[in-house]
């Protein structure tokens, strides 16, 4: 298959597929070409390097994550900011590493400009600041991807579990300290639960802070 018989979207999405299979890092140029069927310098075509290829997948998982998790246009500023982290945090757990290719990327289009305006507005409508809304929208964000990050060296895919994180030889092992030992049903059980409560904390300060009721 020649260089121009494939194009970015279809290289992003082969890559998105192959990310599930072998993580973050064995996915190589080398891999994805493999895929499909052509020479690695076939991809050079379409990306410099693999920063730039991992920037196009932070953008159609963005896509797909907008597509799938719309938020009605009269919804007011809480329930843009639980809606758009809870839909983030949902498409970043449906990639192996998902929240690990999409921090530090840069989107390769305009489409996030959209829902970012409207937010905004949305925000600065109810009272906030721009700075205000920005900090705010941003300080959600940091947070879910944060989150997530850890979530997945947990568990890096839905019923996967990384060896030694079993709670039992946990509390063994930290035996002698009693506190820290019964914490980790806290911090590595019932992510669900954990992630709704600290968003909800989150909005609370952010009320609490900027004076919005």
């Amino acid at each position: 298959m020649a260089a121009g018989k494939i194009d970015r979207a279809r290289v992003a999405d082969t890559a998105l597929r192959l990310l599930n299979e072998v993580g973050l890092e064995g996915l190589t140029l080398r891999a994805i070409a493999k895929e499909l069927d052509v020479k690695a310098p076939a991809l050079y075509w379409h990306f410099k390097d693999k920063q730039a290829l991992l920037d196009e997948m932070a953008t159609e998982m963005y896509r797909r994550m907008v597509a799938g998790v719309p938020i009605a246009p009269d919804a007011n500023w809480r329930e843009r900011l639980l809606a758009a982290n809870r839909g983030l945090r949902a498409a970043l757990l449906s990639y192996r590493d998902g929240a690990k290719v999409f921090s530090g990327s840069r989107f390769t289009g305009t489409e996030h400009a959209a829902q970012m305006e409207e937010n905004l507005r949305t925000f600065m409508d109810a009272g906030f600041t721009l700075q205000q809304a920005v900090r705010a929208t941003t300080t959600a964000y940091l947070f879910t991807i944060g989150f997530v990050t850890e979530e997945q060296g947990v568990r890096p895919m839905p019923g996967e579990r990384r060896e030694g994180y079993d709670m039992t030889e946990r509390a063994e092992l930290l035996s002698e300290f009693p506190l820290s030992a019964a914490a980790g049903a806290e911090i590595f059980e019932s992510y669900d639960e954990h992630f709704e409560e600290a968003l909800w904390v989150l909005l609370t300060g952010i009320e609490t802070r900027y004076g919005i009721s």
